[in-house]
């Protein structure tokens, strides 16, 4: 449902759980995802009204299909900075670490051009990470929530 939005969060460093790690099928899933919220002190997003409403604080209902509209609205709520700090994985939400030399060199995706370029790696999905066009145009696009 927030899919998207959970890979720009990572992105801008905010530990953030899909409820797709939930097992399929699970009939008391929004209770879990509920509990999950609560025991572990996090914010619940959600598209499902009914289900922010059962939150009674602890969920968000997030009003936009859109995704630069679901992070403004985050940002007016005051629940996140929007900036890219490359800190955790987009795919598995591992903490990233500074990459190795080897760890560059040995993957086929990374850019030619190592010089000036900052590469983090995630040591779980072993992907390697780096402001390259895709992380600066999210940026612009995030520094646009600002502009009036």
């Amino acid at each position: 449902m927030l899919g998207t939005l959970t890979r720009y969060l990572r992105f801008m460093g905010y530990d953030t759980m899909s409820a797709n790690s939930l097992s399929r099928g699970n009939t008391r899933e929004d209770t879990l995802l509920l509990e999950i919220a609560q025991r572990d002190h996090r914010t619940l997003l959600t598209r499902d009204r009914a289900l922010a409403r059962r939150g009674d604080g602890a969920a968000v209902f997030i009003r936009s299909e859109h995704i630069m509209a679901q992070i403004r609205q985050l940002v007016e709520m005051g629940l996140i900075q929007p900036a890219i700090r490359m800190s955790r994985c987009s795919l598995c939400n591992t903490r990233l670490r500074p990459a190795t030399q080897r760890e560059v060199r040995q993957t086929i995706y990374a850019p030619r051009a190592h010089a000036g370029r900052d590469f983090f790696w995630c040591p779980e999905c072993r992907k390697l990470y780096w402001m390259g066009s895709h992380g600066k145009n999210l940026e612009k696009r995030l520094e646009a929530i600002y502009k009036p």
